[in-house]
């Protein structure tokens, strides 16, 4: 399954990318995610989601490859969600300046196996499309509540989490 998207975040690149490798502000917006801790240059997460009938709890990680502070990186992860299945894939990801507003950009491609390929294309496309919709849904207002930045999203290590989701999209 391929997925790209666009959004315009009202907010500065270097406090976008911040955002982005705080792993409080993932937590906080990756739907269903219980649990999201840095370890090396990537990150250790839990998230419980449901597509279709399957509910099922994955344990993966995520690593970062091609980071290029405050404008890109790769993101490749995998996920193990028991007798449901799996879930592995990567993203590049991209900012970019737009006046005072951030476009994010990605193009992400991902696989599943188990219980979850049974389920079809069209469900899991649409399940994926709608988590990514809720995260930069939240991820956005997040960053327009705080759009200088605070000091803890400032300081925070240069990691980035793999998550689908949705602000504005960009025009």
């Amino acid at each position: 399954m391929e997925l790209k998207g666009e959004y315009r975040i009202a907010a500065p690149r270097e406090h976008v990318w911040a955002m982005l490798n705080d792993p409080a502000v993932l937590r906080a917006c990756i739907p269903g995610c219980e649990s999201l801790d840095a370890e090396g240059d990537g990150f250790a997460a839990r998230v419980t989601t449901k597509i279709g009938p399957v509910k099922a709890t994955f344990t993966g990680t995520v690593s970062l490859t091609n980071i290029n502070p405050p404008e890109s990186y790769t993101i490749s992860g995998e996920g193990k969600g028991g007798v449901a299945g799996f879930a592995k894939g990567g993203a590049d990801v991209r900012l970019a300046e737009d006046g005072d507003a951030t476009v994010l950009s990605y193009s992400a491609d991902a696989k599943v196996g188990g219980k979850l390929a049974q389920l079809g294309s069209r469900l899991i496309d649409s399940t994926a499309k709608k988590l990514a919709e809720e995260f930069f849904a939240c991820f956005a207002a997040r960053a327009v509540r705080d759009p200088a930045g605070s000091a803890a999203a400032a300081a925070a290590p240069a990691v980035v989490a793999a998550a689908g989701g949705a602000a504005a999209p960009a025009a």
